[in-house]
């Protein structure tokens, strides 16, 4: 079992956050590669991406399900990842507290389990191409909710 944690702060408020980071719209544009999207539920996003990372080959299919476990402060995510003789399992917890100048995000990621040849990677790679996405992830959703609920400029 792998785990991943970390901070930041994000420019708008708290509800605003939490009700963007829970919307599977919103969460699916922040993950680059996606080739293909579905939304069999109002909580869950199916999607098949191309990972960049050398030792997956093809396309991955993921499940997001997100749970909101407590609304407007947290959010949990269950993600399912299969391909051609690989899988994994990892939940995403995130937490949204008011901060100055908006939110303080706190996040935990924990890769469950790794199935098929995934086992036979080394941890290290594993753990830098993880930390990676995650960071792509973040940097987006940062990117994001920095143009949203602005008011516009008068001019």
């Amino acid at each position: 079992m792998l785990q991943f944690k970390g901070e930041m702060k994000l420019g708008q408020d708290p509800q605003t956050c939490w009700t963007k980071l829970t919307d599977l719209q919103f969460f699916r544009q922040c993950i680059s590669n996606i080739e293909s999207a579905s939304q069999p539920g109002p909580d869950q996003v199916q999607f098949k991406l191309r990972p960049g990372v050398s030792f997956v080959r093809g396309t991955l299919e993921v499940t997001v399900k997100v749970e909101r476990t407590e609304i407007g402060k947290s959010a949990r995510y269950i993600i399912n990842s299969r391909s051609i003789g690989i899988s994994s399992d990892a939940e995403a917890i995130l937490s949204v507290e008011p901060g100055p100048g908006g939110t303080h995000l706190q996040w935990t990621v924990v890769i469950k389990t790794l199935g098929g040849l995934l086992k036979a990677v080394p941890q290290g790679l594993i753990k830098a191409s993880a930390q990676k996405v995650i960071t792509d992830i973040l940097s987006a959703v940062e990117q994001n909710l920095s143009g949203f609920g602005e008011a516009p400029h008068q001019g």
